[in-house]
């Protein structure tokens, strides 16, 4: 259940853009880098499932969540879940033959997210994804 910022429950928005949560799930959905990334603050911190150190900026992030788009197949959310410290999407997709499963965990400051952290499981799947990711962006 998602919760505002005072613990009760909130009800999900009919129009996504009242809800940086939910614009970011429409425009992943929508296979939207631009309209994801807008969603951002011009400092945001990415830190990737495949790569130690966090990136910083929108524009990394662009270029990655274009990529991403590209790499992963089938790609669906499943779950979602939220709490007043941020906010989780559980997927599945594809990378190739391989199933992925995952989530991106987001954080906001008031009503822009701050925060992107992307989790992939199995260990075969983020390795298909590492080398797919380094083939597309060098």
């Amino acid at each position: 259940m998602t919760t505002n910022d005072a613990g009760q429950p909130r009800t999900p928005p009919t129009d996504p853009s009242a809800d940086p949560f939910a614009s970011f799930r429409a425009a992943v959905e929508a296979r939207d880098p631009d309209a994801a990334v807008s969603l951002f603050a011009e400092d945001v911190r990415f830190a990737s499932p495949v790569v130690h150190e966090p990136y910083v900026g929108r524009e990394p992030l662009r270029v990655i969540l274009t990529a991403v788009m590209d790499v992963f197949e089938d790609f669906r959310y499943t779950a979602e879940f939220g709490g007043p410290d941020g906010h989780v999407l559980q997927f599945e997709a594809r990378v190739g033959d391989r199933r992925v499963e995952g989530v991106d965990v987001l954080r906001a400051s008031d009503g822009i997210l701050t925060e992107l952290t992307v989790m992939v499981r199995p260990y075969s799947a983020a390795t298909a994804l590492r080398e797919r990711m380094a083939a597309l962006l060098g």
